[in-house]
């Protein structure tokens, strides 16, 4: 049996790209538009979206996920090489503290 998790940046990623877009997003306003037209206003639409899914990631509770981790829960597999791959996921910052969580008190239930 698989189960894929839906991976978002960590909070602290997110505040940085949003404030890193708020730049772009003044770059784009006070320099692109003026400068260079429609490639300005492209730039500045590009920078709103990426502000504002950085913003949903960082100030919202569900926020949006970048990518997702497929892990296969095969019968044959040991519930420590289940711990260690989902501890080495934490690590990494793939997964949340509320997934790790929620993940580990599933695997320890199969027990």
């Amino acid at each position: 049996m698989a189960k894929n998790i839906k991976v978002k940046p960590g909070k602290t990623q997110s505040l940085i790209g949003f404030i890193s877009g708020l730049v772009f997003i003044g770059i784009g306003l006070f320099v692109a538009i003026p400068n260079f037209g429609l490639f300005g206003i492209f730039w500045t639409l590009i920078a709103c979206v990426i502000t504002g899914t950085n913003a949903m990631n960082a100030f919202g509770k569900k926020g949006v996920s970048m990518y997702e981790v497929n892990i296969e829960n095969d019968s044959s597999s040991d519930i420590e090489e289940r711990l260690i791959q989902l501890d080495s996921l934490y690590n990494q910052r793939l997964i949340t503290k509320e997934e790790y969580d929620q993940k580990r008190k599933d695997i320890l239930e199969d027990i």
